[in-house]
């Protein structure tokens, strides 16, 4: 049995039904998500980075710097390199899960990031001098990335100008995303959005 999550949480047990994502979600155990960058210089390294630690990187970004959902999200720096300061956040926010779902958080946010995980996606193709949009199949490992930047770009945009801390509004995501509750979930949104772009791209 090996080392629990911030000591609580078991990743032995954890299921994931999606066979593309199972290849690329790492479960290692770890007690806290930090590898100090041992796998930043080898190429998709970021494999073997447990998807708890994954979360909390996604979650030290400077906002969008671009209009999304009819506003511009800029966090001015205040999560960049705040690693400590995101660990706590992720750790609050599964402790949130926990006490609202009654299951393993880790679970749940598995089940969110299967469930928030697009399929399709659009690129652009020139030929001939002309530039269109045609429909692609999303690798596993661009599948993750997507899901996990769409959940904590989620959790920047429900605590931004809002007296609701990072970690509730973390909490508050990832449990609408595990349930598949498009109303809101923010992530499960662009997922949708991402799908039929790629759809009408056909």
């Amino acid at each position: 049995m090996g080392a629990k999550l911030f000591g609580k949480y078991d990743l032995d047990n954890i299921e994931i039904k999606d066979p593309s994502l199972a290849q690329v979600i790492s479960l290692k155990p770890v007690r806290v998500p930090h590898s100090f960058g041992r796998h930043a210089k080898r190429r998709l390294s970021k494999m073997q980075v447990n998807v708890v630690e994954r979360l909390v990187n996604k979650l030290m970004r400077g906002g969008t710097g671009e209009k999304t959902s009819g506003k511009v999200i800029r966090t001015h720096g205040r999560m960049q390199g705040k690693k400590l300061r995101a660990i706590k956040a992720v750790e609050e926010a599964l402790e949130i899960v926990e006490r609202e779902t009654k299951e393993n958080p880790v679970q749940v946010l598995i089940r969110a990031l299967e469930n928030s995980a697009p399929r399709e996606d659009v690129t652009r193709v020139s030929h001939g001098g002309v530039t269109y949009q045609i429909a692609v199949d999303i690798s596993a490992t661009r599948r993750l990335d997507l899901a996990l930047h769409n959940i904590a770009l989620a959790a920047l945009m429900g605590t931004f100008n809002k007296p609701k801390s990072l970690a509730r509004s973390l909490a508050n995501e990832i449990i609408a995303t595990a349930k598949g509750d498009v109303q809101n979930s923010y992530a499960i949104r662009k997922r949708d959005e991402t799908e039929r772009m790629a759809r009408s791209a056909r």
